[in-house]
């Protein structure tokens, strides 16, 4: 998989406003009303996350998720990322995607 350029990320970012890029990574921060409801969806997400073979550098305090997704292999952001950014957006926020 190829590194894509800072530019190309830029672009790509627009149809992801929740996500920044930054560090060689793409990163988000999702508040969930309660830590059941962030770590709902952070189960979500493993599965997710096994099912396309990309996983996250991600954490949690609370009802915080705090994402960095970056392909180590490519040693940056490639369009694997871009997949499960778009993925995790589906699962975190649905209301959004109808």
């Amino acid at each position: 998989m190829n590194k894509l350029s800072a530019e190309d990320i830029e672009k790509r970012l627009l149809s992801l406003p929740d996500w920044d890029y930054y560090d060689n990574a793409l990163h988000a921060e999702f508040e969930f009303g309660n830590f059941k409801d962030c770590f709902s969806a952070m189960s979500r997400i493993a599965f997710e996350c096994e099912a396309l073979n990309h996983h996250p550098d991600w954490s949690n305090t609370y009802n915080i998720l705090t994402i960095s997704l970056s392909t180590h292999s490519a040693n940056g952001v490639t369009e694997k990322d871009f997949k499960l950014a778009k993925a995790i957006e589906a699962i975190v926020e649905p209301d959004e995607e109808e």
